[in-house]
């Protein structure tokens, strides 16, 4: 089975080594067809702090590190100018 991977936004980096990352979805609707927005949110592992809100980030499945924690930064593609 592939490895899921993602790419998403980081909203929130308050904890150790753990930041909130959000990553949207644009669909049409199934039978009006207007483009959905659905917004996912996922707590990712950052073992060395950093990453910082507003940076765009690939994330990846890994095995359960915390009650919540189920994914780990893979790389930052983009750096929130500062």
């Amino acid at each position: 089975m592939a490895v899921k991977e993602r790419v998403g936004l980081v909203v929130s980096d308050k904890m150790q080594k753990t930041v909130v990352v959000a990553v949207e979805n644009r669909a049409p609707h199934p039978k009006y067809g207007k483009i959905v927005v659905n917004t996912q949110r996922y707590k990712v592992h950052d073992e060395e702090n950093q990453c910082k809100v507003g940076d765009r980030v690939r994330i990846q499945e890994t095995r359960p590190l915390s009650k919540t924690k189920r994914w780990k930064i893979t790389e930052i593609l983009n750096v929130k100018p500062a």
